[in-house]
């Protein structure tokens, strides 16, 4: 759902199971017919394109408060205010939260944010106290929606767009990839850094990653987080 739909989709808790619900059009469908082998059409009411707002709500991870400009943050908490806009990323996933966990936890230092999405990673790390923060996505709403956060959040992330699995990358002491496991292990082989989080994989996924050793998991409704060393360190 994360490849078909980046730009976001619900998730419903039915009797009989979890519904992933997107909401686009005939063309959409069609794709997601050919990926499950079967889906169903419903026409929505009016003003369903901000709906999502109802579901972005604030987080606290790493003692960081996550969430939406429309939220006031606690008063005695850093506050990372995200607006995604048409980028995927506002906080709330269970992945982002991990990421921002083992974050929290390490030496500060230069960070590298590998599909940086609305760049509530890259931001989180700012406020943390990593500098430099790069940031880089191929998707131009992406690259955006993170200027834009960042901006707001009034913290310096040099963001970037660029083909992270093609294109070279800086060199980083950390770098955190919160994408498709597939991608994940792509980019390990062409990553300069010391430390790397990974994520957006389940719990059962046990990624292999050439040129790291892990160092800890931590997981939460059923996603993984990982934290690795380069081998030569």
């Amino acid at each position: 759902m994360l490849e078909l739909f980046p730009e976001g989709f619900e998730e419903l808790d039915t009797p009989s199971g979890l519904e992933l619900v997107a909401y686009t059009d005939p063309s959409g469908e069609e794709r997601l017919w050919h990926v499950f082998g079967g889906a169903r059409g419903a026409d929505v009411d009016a003003g369903w394109e901000e709906r999502w707002r109802a579901f972005h709500r604030p987080v606290r991870a790493g003692g960081l408060w996550i969430g939406p400009p429309w939220e006031e943050p606690p008063v005695g908490i850093t506050a990372v205010v995200v607006d995604p806009g048409r980028a995927f990323g506002t906080g709330a996933h269970a992945t982002t939260r991990l990421c921002v966990e083992l974050v929290s936890a390490l030496p500060r230092g230069s960070l590298l944010d590998v599909g940086c999405g609305s760049g509530v990673l890259a931001i989180a790390a700012a406020k943390l106290g990593f500098a430099p923060v790069h940031a880089v996505d191929d998707d131009p709403a992406a690259v955006e929606a993170a200027e834009r956060n960042a901006a707001a959040n009034g913290v310096r992330v040099a963001v970037s767009l660029l083909d992270a699995l093609s294109a070279p990358l800086p060199a980083a002491e950390t770098a955190v990839a919160n994408v498709t496991l597939d991608a994940v292990r792509r980019l390990a082989l062409r990553l300069d850094c010391r430390r790397l989080v990974t994520s957006g994989y389940l719990v059962s996924s046990a990624p292999r990653l050439v040129g790291f050793r892990p160092v800890r998991r931590v997981q939460e409704e059923g996603w993984a987080a990982d934290l690795w060393e380069a081998a030569s360190e």
